[in-house]
């Protein structure tokens, strides 16, 4: 078994549990939601084979489903930001960057990352919240929990981003 399928299924287990136990209880003034588990797609490095991304995103998505009893909503929102997630970083990656280039402040620079981090992480939410509520009739109530959890989100990844900046 290689280094980084441990590693993986490390961030993984910590992922979901964290998501599990704690982060899906919050809900900051009602709709804001931490999302955390989004970061484990946003870490995928470049060159990653695609169809692992995509494996490693639906279960993890999966598994939040089955303990919050949201069926294939989070499982659906995952396996869409894993299938646009290594498209969407060669748009931030330099072209003389290396083949294993990982997602960070450090690696892509504060302006990119954000951008990065934020588009994907506010396009889950607008794809998770859209088919949990699956209709728009509080489109209010939606907005907030769409705007709030994103936000909440990207705080939470830029904190662990430079933690682990800071560390590595």
């Amino acid at each position: 078994m290689s280094i980084d399928l441990l590693k993986r299924s490390g961030l993984f287990i910590v992922f979901a549990l964290a998501q599990t136990i704690v982060l899906g209880r919050i809900h900051l003034f009602g709709y804001a939601t931490p999302l955390l588990y989004v970061y484990f797609v946003l870490l995928f490095p470049r060159n990653y084979p695609k169809w692992a991304i995509l494996l490693w995103s639906f279960f993890l998505g999966l598994t939040v489903d089955v303990f919050f009893n949201t069926p294939g909503v989070a499982a659906a929102s995952m396996t869409l930001i894993g299938a646009i997630q290594p498209y969407f970083f060669e748009l931030f990656v330099p072209r003389d960057s290396s083949e294993n280039l990982k997602p960070s402040v450090k690696t892509l620079g504060t302006l990119k990352y954000f951008n990065y981090s934020a588009v994907l992480v506010v396009l889950y939410c607008l794809v998770f919240f859209s088919l949990e509520v699956f209709n728009y009739y509080n489109w209010v109530e939606w907005l907030k929990c769409v705007v709030g959890s994103a936000v909440f989100t990207l705080v939470l990844i830029w904190t662990f981003d430079s933690v682990a900046g800071k560390e590595g």
